[in-house]
């Protein structure tokens, strides 16, 4: 199998000018199979979220839930709630738009028709640190770059935290302009149309992008008369006031009026409750986590580990926790660079080694059966069951998680052979000139090992 591999990393033209290294361990044992370059700290990407989902697991169980309350300093007299109203956000990611306006018909059930006072969304439970220091400034406008905020929603079922979805159709003929719907359509952006229909098959030539530091769309390029619909999921500007904005439409729809304003604030002590909502648990949450690379979650995970552990919700202290809880696996914690929870970040860097070391050890673990449920499995399209290895590796028996990132293709996981040899393995390419290569090469590194390993059984 060496003898394979190496061959393959000096011939193959994809991997000229990269760095490529490779750890294959036993399950039962944990010895090192084989190695190479196995011990250079590399640009983990996403495999960056094994870390951070083992740790979260560790740090608040595979049972822990997220809570989101409505609080009151006044009292409801007749159908009149007398006093501020506080929407209390504690980090959800699973807060859709029909969740804000189920909120708004529990409190009409409640006799509530009007709020004589303010309005005051309190997203006090993390910090005021809205975006990763080591993130790439032109991804905060993209669903994978989005805010960090104790108060936040998502418009779909993989809970993309702090976004909105673009659904762009052609024109019926050239020259139109493409028809633009937005979900949720709560006017929380603007859109600025510049697109046009065209007759000819044109390929990429859709540009959508989010001026910085607000809610401004742009829409230029050339869509294609013929073809489907296509959909974008961009992050907004002030993901806690677009918490509000849905909570605020929600109040419309029930009919439930106020006196004063919407605005952000910090809820004060000894509030009175009127209602409260815990997410899905964590074993459940972990599964869009994984399987669609979510970095909102991985983030929020960090703040929360750091909220529990330290009473901060802060990169900082988040990933101080994710540091202790990976060395009590065995890690070398002074080999590595954490920046996220994500690996968004260039600045990430872990050694093939050490992410094994983490997946051989996760294994006695009680909440293991979670994690390994977690993780894509190869060529099953179901997204939340293959998620980004739907369409890979089909026939291998393969559960791991994907990366990339500019110039970044990483792969690690669990595999078994068709004769049901178990095998740990992490393949992490860097300085890839087209990162959609590095999938390449992981796939047939993968069927090089199994090839090799069928020959020996």
């Amino acid at each position: 199998m060496k003898e394979k591999i190496l061959e393959y990393i000096h011939k193959d033209p994809k991997l000229k000018g990269a760095l490529i290294g490779i750890s294959i361990r036993s399950p039962q044992t944990g010895d090192l199979l084989f190695e190479h370059q196995a011990d250079i700290r590399m640009h983990p990407a996403s495999n960056m979220k094994l870390l951070t989902g083992a740790a979260a697991l560790s740090v608040l169980g595979e049972d822990y839930t997220f809570l989101t309350e409505l609080k009151t300093d006044g009292e409801i007299r007749g159908n009149v709630l007398d006093g501020n109203l506080y929407l209390v956000g504690k980090g959800d990611p699973t807060l859709l738009p029909e969740v804000f306006d189920g909120f708004a018909l529990e409190l009409k059930n409640q006799g509530i028709e009007t709020i004589k006072g303010d309005i005051i969304g309190d997203d006090t439970w993390y910090d005021d640190m809205r975006l990763s220091p080591d993130l790439v400034w032109t991804d905060e406008q993209y669903y994978y770059g989005s805010q960090v905020s104790a108060l936040t929603a998502s418009p779909n079922e993989d809970y993309d935290t702090g976004a909105i979805i673009l659904e762009i159709t052609p024109g019926e003929h050239a020259g139109d302009k493409p028809e633009i719907k937005v979900f949720p359509d709560i006017n929380y952006v603007t859109i600025e149309n510049q697109a046009i229909t065209v007759n000819k098959q044109v390929e990429e030539e859709l540009m959508v992008e989010r001026e910085h530091a607000t809610n401004q769309i742009s829409i230029s390029g050339k869509i294609t008369a013929d073809s489907e619909k296509q959909k974008e999921v961009m992050a907004v500007w002030d993901a806690s006031n677009y918490a509000m904005k849905l909570f605020q439409n929600g109040l419309e729809k029930a009919g439930i009026t106020w006196r004063g304003d919407i605005r952000l604030g910090c809820a004060p002590e000894n509030l009175h409750s009127l209602l409260s909502r815990n997410s899905m648990p964590l074993s459940d949450l972990l599964v869009p986590f994984m399987k669609q690379s979510n970095n909102g979650h991985a983030e929020i995970l960090v703040k929360e580990m750091g909220k529990v552990m330290y009473e901060e919700g802060s990169w900082e202290k988040g990933l101080d926790v994710v540091k202790k809880q990976i060395q009590r696996f065995g890690l070398c914690v002074d080999t590595l660079v954490l920046k996220d929870g994500s690996g968004i970040s260039h600045s990430d860097a872990i050694p093939p080694n050490e992410i094994t070391k983490l997946l051989y050890e996760v294994q006695n673990e009680a909440w293991f059966p979670v994690f390994l449920n977690s993780l894509p499995i190869a060529g099953e399209g179901e997204q939340m069951v293959g998620g980004t290895l739907n369409d890979r590796l089909k026939g291998y028996d393969v559960k791991a998680k994907t990366g990339t990132i500019e110039g970044v293709s990483t792969l690690s996981g669990y595999l078994t052979t068709k004769q049901g040899k178990r095998l740990i393995f992490s393949i992490m390419v860097n300085h890839l000139l087209d990162e959609e290569e590095g999938k390449q090469v992981e796939d047939e590194i993968i069927e090089i090992i199994v090839g090799e390993y069928e020959k020996t059984l």
